[in-house]
């Protein structure tokens, strides 16, 4: 434990996050992993085959989150593959938000593997921050088998920084008084949301660590930056507010989205219509499951470089119906791109989401019993699909196709 305790009248956050969590709990159910580099992968033979996650012996070989499976190979050829067990980290995380939940009622999970606590009210039974932090990481390790770092500070920004900075196994509190000898000579991509682009920006007017960014001119900031800039100048100085909120208070999903990176580059028109079609009937049938139509569409194109682009638009209506939805990806997506320039990720998602009770205009169609007849339809494929599995109902134009869309 590191950088003093949190200031009484201050509020106290810790942000628990699970070290190695995906390659942690694999090695639960797989003992031959034990003593060897391993990693959890998508599928080897796919282009969409990527480390998930890695054990610290594979981490000192080199290999790296998110890059190819035959990258981290050559750098670590007696590396073991496991694929991804989804239903086993879904039971593990709730596992260890019920652990959180018995330090304090203010839990908020922030992904799988991390959550962030408000333990302010809590100390006078289970004492400091501190105190707290250790004891849920050694509530973690005894019941589940697995280890966490904690951050413990004054505002989640600083909690989250604190976690990563002390890993694994450990406890790193960011004090009021200490955070900017602990943060401040970090790069300024240590913060959250300062990507590539925002990087780039500070850097050529020389701010490149977060002491730096503390010290500029507020207003200066947000002439180059806007909005986003005043927010980044105000967390480097610590002050975030943002409340910790519990989970089942979180506002409900904004959109419905489904993404695609295809075995082969798509080149010709007909290769994106068949992509988007599978992704538009994708995202139509969740948005019915959820009881949900949406206003708008939104389409992410990532070339072989990695270069994305979006564009969205707004619908004359909302609607959960494949048929507008593709018809709006489509044309999206060939006002924004060149028909022969390879695209290697598509992502169509539904947003602006109603759930009806708005009203929203009558329908446009020309004729509405035809829609009425096509909901009926794809509600009837959905019920089929839940019964006997997604594919047993697919399009006669993705049989048989080389792109690897099954029934997305």
């Amino acid at each position: 434990m590191s950088g003093g305790r949190v200031a009484g009248g201050d509020r106290v956050v810790l942000h628990v996050d699970m070290d190695g969590f995906y390659a942690s709990v694999e090695a639960l159910s797989h003992p031959e992993a034990r003593g060897r580099p391993m990693a959890v992968c998508g599928d080897p033979a796919s282009r969409r085959g990527i480390i998930l996650a890695k054990n610290q012996l594979a981490k000192l070989a080199g290999v790296k989150t998110a890059e190819p499976i035959w990258q981290a190979q050559r750098k670590c050829p007696g590396l073991l593959l496991l694929p991804p067990s989804h239903g086993q980290y879904a039971a593990y995380c709730d596992k260890a938000n019920a652990i959180y939940g018995r330090f304090t009622d203010l839990v908020e999970c922030a992904g799988i593997d991390e959550s962030y606590l408000d333990v302010t009210a809590s100390q006078g039974l289970f004492g400091t921050g501190d105190k707290i932090a250790d004891a849920i990481r050694a509530a973690v390790r005894s019941e589940l088998g697995l280890t966490a770092s904690v951050g413990v500070s004054f505002c989640k920004l600083f909690a989250k920084l604190g976690s990563d900075l002390r890993k694994p196994d450990s406890t790193n509190v960011v004090s009021r008084e200490r955070f900017r000898e602990i943060l401040h000579p970090l790069p300024v991509t240590a913060l959250m949301y300062v990507g590539g682009a925002t990087a780039e920006s500070l850097a050529r007017i020389g701010v490149l660590t977060v002491g730096q960014l503390a010290a500029m001119d507020a207003g200066a900031i947000g002439e180059l930056l806007g909005k986003h800039g005043r927010a980044l100048h105000a967390q480097a100085n610590g002050l975030d507010d943002e409340p910790v909120r519990r989970t089942a208070d979180l506002d409900e999903a904004k959109s419905i989205g489904n993404s695609m990176t295809f075995r082969r580059d798509l080149v010709s028109r007909d290769d994106i219509c068949l992509g988007l079609r599978a992704l538009s009937e994708s995202v139509a049938r969740r948005l019915r499951a959820h009881g949900k139509k949406c206003y708008g569409v939104q389409v992410a194109i990532k070339d072989p470089g990695l270069k994305v682009i979006g564009r969205q638009t707004r619908l004359a209506q909302p609607t959960h119906l494949t048929k507008p939805i593709y018809e709006a990806a489509l044309a999206l997506t060939l006002k924004a791109w060149k028909v022969g320039k390879p695209i290697r990720l598509l992502s169509v998602t539904a947003i602006s989401l109603t759930d009806g009770r708005d009203g929203g205009q009558m329908s446009l169609f020309a004729d509405e019993a035809r829609e009425r007849k096509q909901e009926a339809l794809e509600r009837s494929l959905d019920a089929l699909r839940e019964k006997y599995g997604r594919s047993v109902v697919r399009p006669a134009a993705s049989l048989k196709n080389d792109l690897g869309i099954d029934d997305n």
